[in-house]
């Protein structure tokens, strides 16, 4: 789409775009161009109703989608205006208006995950409790969060019904933890959108300022809004009422962090005006793709009918794949990635979908041995590296002064002799008093532990009286230098490397940063960061992408794998035995199907080797219901199935202590081959043991074995 132009839309789109007062729902399914109606909507507003930009909001769900929809705006209608996610949006009205809460400043620190589960442990061990209790405390914090509850009341309700002794502790740690992030001036990603609630619900002041200056907001991925976020959206609007929402009941899958696809039904209640408009036709995926998604949806119950359609060809027909092992299952993914790749496809045209993440290194495995250039999504995050994360402690010490939780990370790093000890007879010292700006006052000089930090105080007064003389990269690039974090991963080995490069790629992120914002200041990079999604750069460079379902919402591939469809794995067990899990299980199917555009290949094992254990596997019903597999799942009722034949021994030439050459791996040694002589492990020079499937590893014997 290059330009505005209302004749790119279809019938319902057209319909939906013209009707820009009151309340709109848009049910629109998968790949059915939601976003071009939403642009289009925007620039409609912009140029033919003569609304200014500065009075429209439109919120999105994810970074890449802000980001996308900016750069067509911009394209469009040559304009700048307020596109944000939910939690970038409250983050910048708290940096304008959260000091009128008592106890919290402008610069405020945003914590992530990690900083809360220790924040929980170290309370969880003061009460003589487990650690493994965090994610059950954590998972109350979540909930009280989400729906936008006090604490109190929350536990009061819950130990009506919950006998576990243990709650009584689970609410004081839940008050302490508030109250550690209160002192620290500090808040974690929840906090983000209910102290705006807060904000607004107490301010009206605030309230109105905002909802007088955004005539019309646009939501996008209405069905992922918590109850938090919906209460928001209608103050947002309480004034002029112009309120349109895209959302698509059968793409909620993350009710686990309080999404709730009700909000669509609830806009019917608390709107009785509510204008509906369905979008039905696809324009991703061809008709045999569309079969499967329409067939396994069609299963739910709680959901507005709609039937997905396209103009499309009939396409490829499903592939599935009854693997072996999980070892076969690798091996057959990275096959058909080669055999496609030479038809034509690139590897950015592939993703390699699963439920969970413990699928990945298998998957891995089978990639490299045919050296095809891969990256993994929906596990560990960039930001999240320790290196990277001392880096952003340090920094935030220069925005908040009583940050804590990032003192206490970087205080003895480098080493500087400061241990537990020593921190909590400085905290004594401190008496109260927020740990740094003890440290940088004068009575920390008649400290036993002034030698010890002498020189990192130093730094600090120094770093703080040049910070408003230097650009954003000139200070963070100080910050490193100065404190020595460069020297730290001083060594040769590939670790140190490793660290050394992430933390080159780090200063190349804040030059990016600043060069797309003339502003920025250190706040708004801090903020980025911590609101920054390990999905944003997928499909960036020419790779396959390895990830979780959740990861790739919104995102499309010519080519889909979908592994370990399974009982148990894939939908999870624990939605075995409840109709609510299993239907938001079907909507991840659906989900994962959807991304498909032009190819889709369905596998799952004979056999799987998890939780230490190898154990005989039962196909997911999800194929039953595809219309693949019978419902009885007994056999294959799909033209398109293809099945390696299995002889009870499979004679592939080679035998233990042969020498072999590998493309990517280079010599090495068979020490060991499975029973039905499959499955090889090879012990080559410069990678160690690696187990290879033997009826497709591009494996040669040495010459002189011959």
């Amino acid at each position: 789409m290059k330009d505005y132009d209302l004749n790119s839309l279809n019938d319902e789109q057209k319909k939906a775009l013209v009707e820009t007062d009151g309340v709109v729902l848009v049910t629109a399914g998968a790949g059915s161009g939601k976003t071009r109606l939403l642009t289009h909507r925007i620039c409609y507003l912009i140029k033919e109703k003569g609304v200014s930009p500065y009075n429209i909001l439109a919120i999105t769900f994810t970074n890449k989608a802000t980001n996308e929809m900016k750069e067509r705006i911009s394209r469009m209608c040559d304009c700048t205006m307020w596109i944000s996610t939910f939690h970038s949006m409250c983050v910048r009205i708290l940096r304008e208006n959260i000091d009128k809460i008592d106890g919290y400043t402008r610069n405020f620190t945003i914590i992530d995950e990690a900083d809360r589960d220790k924040i929980l442990k170290e309370r969880l061990k003061k009460y003589e409790l487990d650690e493994e209790e965090c994610s059950k405390v954590a998972k109350h914090l979540e909930n009280i969060k989400n729906k936008g509850l006090d604490i109190d009341f929350y536990f009061d309700e819950l130990k009506k019904f919950d006998r576990n002794p243990n709650i009584k502790y689970y609410e004081k740690i839940c008050f302490e933890y508030e109250e550690f992030l209160h002192k620290n001036n500090a808040l974690d990603f929840d906090d983000l959108l209910n102290k705006t609630l807060f904000l607004f619900h107490n301010y009206k002041d605030i309230l109105q300022y905002y909802s007088n200056r955004f005539h019309y907001i646009l939501v996008d991925e209405f069905q992922d809004t918590n109850l938090v976020q919906y209460k928001l959206v209608k103050l947002l609007s309480s004034v002029h009422g112009n309120l349109f929402v895209v959302g698509d009941e059968d793409q909620c899958i993350y009710s686990w962090r309080g999404a709730n696809f009700e909000n669509i039904f609830n806009l019917k209640k608390d709107f009785p005006d509510l204008k509906i408009f369905k979008l039905e036709r696809n324009y991703r995926s061809t008709k045999n793709i569309l079969n499967l998604a329409n067939n396994v949806i069609a299963n739910n119950k709680e959901r507005l009918n709609k039937n997905l359609w396209t103009n499309k060809e009939e396409g490829a027909g499903p592939v599935v794949y009854n693997a072996f092992d999980e070892r076969d299952e690798a091996m057959f993914v990275a096959k058909t990635i080669e055999d496609l790749v030479s038809e034509g496809y690139s590897y950015s045209d592939f993703a390699i979908l699963m439920r969970v993440n413990a699928l990945s290194r298998n998957i891995e495995e089978g990639l490299m041995s045919f050296q095809i250039p891969y990256k993994i999504y929906g596990g560990f995050k960039f930001y999240e590296r320790a290196e990277i994360k001392i880096i952003l402690a340090y920094l935030s010490i220069f925005t908040n002064e009583r940050d804590e939780i990032s003192l206490l990370k970087i205080i003895n790093f480098p080493r500087r002799g400061i241990g537990e000890v020593a921190v909590a007879s400085l905290q004594k010292e401190a008496d109260g008093q927020p740990l740094l700006a003890y440290l940088l006052s004068d009575k920390f000089e008649f400290s036993k532990y002034a030698p010890k930090l002498s020189k990192f105080v130093q730094t600090i007064n120094q770093l703080k009286a040049e910070k408003n003389t230097l650009s954003l990269p000139e200070f963070v690039d100080a910050v490193v230098k100065r404190f020595g974090l460069l020297n730290a991963y001083a060594g040769k080995d590939d670790e140190s490397l490793n660290k050394l490069a992430n933390i080159d790629s780090f200063l190349s992120s804040v030059k990016e940063f600043a060069d797309e914002s003339e502003d920025a200041s250190l706040d708004d990079y801090l903020a980025f960061v911590m609101l920054k999604s390990d999905s944003d750069n997928i499909q960036e460079g020419e790779v396959a992408t390895v990830s979780t379902i959740h990861s790739v919402k919104g995102l499309e591939f010519k080519v889909v794998f979908v592994i370990g469809l399974e009982e148990g794995l894939f939908p999870l067990t624990k939605a075995l035995y409840n109709a609510s899990e299993m239907e938001e299980e079907r909507r991840l199917m659906y989900v994962a199907i959807t991304r498909a555009e032009e190819r889709i290949f369905l596998t799952y094992t004979a056999k799987r080797y998890m939780y230490g254990k190898s154990d005989y596997r039962t196909p997911s019903r999800f194929l039953g219901e595809l219309g693949i597999v019978d419902k009885k799942r007994t056999k294959i009722i799909s033209n398109d199935f293809v099945e390696a034949e299995k002889q009870e021994t499979f004679d592939s030439g080679f035998c233990i202590g042969d020498r072999v050459t590998h493309l990517r791996f280079g010599k090495g040694i068979i020490v060991n081959i499975s029973d039905d002589g499959l499955v090889a492990d090879i012990n080559f020079e410069d990678f160690g043991t690696k187990s290879l499937m033997l009826n497709m590893a591009k494996l040669e014997k040495e010459k002189d074995n011959d």
